[in-house]
């Protein structure tokens, strides 16, 4: 298969129902549902469209998305409705990006404890940057951000990090002004690491003794409290990854990170490279190297592919993208507004017919006939595994979101 048309649907239309057979029994329910989607994403088993052309009479057929967020074909335009959500939030200040990474014995237990330990991630990362930035010997304000899970490495083996993005500084204790962090330097990692390990810990044996985490397979022995004190013991002593990025040059550039990063999943079709009979080939950074060395292509066979990909479905209703602080959703509006009057900006002007916060975004409108540049209109829709009364003139067919 040609690498612009490969997609993760090509490779579980092909080998997701081997996968299942060999694996009954030990895939969730998750892992079943997020496969059936992928495969069902823009076929007719979703329903779809006819669209047809005023002008010339040309048609096409629309399938619909399966709009499930771990599917690579369906993030675009999710990203596209959140991050106009997110652009009225924007600071005129200096922004930064600090990632907080799980070692990896705790990646290990938290494979079996997905929502236990993504939720003690979030909670120990939230608190070590507000008690830091907060403390009169580093910024001394109160600060906000948002948070990203990603669950996996380049390779898309598990690695739970946090990438965060956080403006450079906060309100006064008092909320009267606004503190700036010095220029070019946001919070000192080390404190910021050891206090992230110390809470982590903490918050992992708490939810052991509170019966919140289960073990299996060569796990089996940290049920018991004493054994799961042991194991954590050495990380006492590890150094703890929290790496801070050099500041965002401007708003526009934290716009362009989160576009990236915030509807990112496992595997992006544009790194699908081949599919063929040695197997699932992609393109991979290893990160230990440096400069283009760093750029690398993989090959797995297909059965090893779709179970790394599964590594990282998350627990239906898990929210992987939170915000903290002066962001958290409650007053997000009100503090945005008051940061922005401290800092001295004016504010965005205001949109009288909608509210940015809970309206729904506006549709695209239809592309244009592809024959002709007429407009499109819809003459029929068909219900999810139907197809439409009468073949399209078209050449192909096309997907929606809908």
């Amino acid at each position: 298969m040609r690498r612009s048309s490969l997609g993760l649907s090509d490779i579980l239309h092909a080998q997701g129902a081997a996968y299942r057979q060999a694996h009954a029994g030990r895939l969730s329910l998750g892992q079943l549902k997020v496969m059936a989607a992928i495969e069902q994403c823009r076929t007719a088993a979703l329903g779809g469209h006819v669209a047809a052309c005023h002008d010339c009479g040309h048609t096409r057929i629309a399938y619909n998305s399966c709009r499930n967020r771990h599917c690579p074909g369906c993030q675009g335009a999710a990203a596209h409705a959140w991050l106009a959500a997110r652009q009225a939030d924007l600071l005129p200040v200096p922004y930064y990006h600090l990632v907080f990474t799980l070692p990896a014995a705790v990646a290990d237990i938290a494979y079996q404890n997905k929502a236990a330990i993504y939720a003690i991630l979030f909670k120990a990362t939230a608190e070590t940057l507000l008690t830091i930035a907060a403390d009169p010997k580093h910024l001394g304000a109160r600060i906000g951000f948002t948070a990203v899970l990603h669950t996996w490495g380049s390779a898309m083996t598990h690695h739970p990090h946090l990438h965060c993005i956080v403006p450079g500084g906060g309100f006064s204790p008092d909320s009267r002004r606004w503190i700036a962090c010095r220029p070019g330097f946001f919070l000192p990692v080390r404190v910021l690491s050891r206090l992230f390990r110390r809470l982590v810990l903490e918050q992992l044996t708490a939810a052991h003794a509170a019966g919140q985490l289960a073990f299996f397979g060569d796990h089996a022995g940290l049920t018991d409290l004493h054994a799961f004190k042991r194991f954590l013991a050495p990380l006492r002593e590890q150094e703890w990854v929290v790496y801070a990025k050099r500041p965002f040059a401007g708003p526009e550039a934290v716009l362009a990170y989160l576009a990236r990063y915030t509807h990112r999943v496992a595997i992006a079709n544009s790194r699908l490279l081949r599919f063929d009979e040695t197997g699932v080939t992609f393109r991979w950074k290893d990160y230990r190297l440096e400069g283009r060395t760093r750029h690398k292509t993989m090959t797995l066979p297909p059965a090893e592919f779709i179970r790394r990909f599964l590594l990282h479905v998350l627990p239906a209703g898990f929210h992987r993208i939170r915000h903290y602080g002066f962001l958290a959703n409650a007053r997000r509006v009100v503090n945005v507004a008051q940061a922005r009057a401290l800092i001295a900006e004016p504010q965005p002007p205001a949109d009288t017919d909608t509210d940015p916060t809970t309206s729904e975004p506006p549709r695209a409108s239809p592309p244009p006939c592809p024959h002709c540049g007429g407009i499109m209109a819809v003459v029929e829709t068909f219900l999810p595994g139907t197809q439409p009364r009468a073949p399209p003139s078209g050449r192909a067919a096309v997907a929606i979101a809908a």
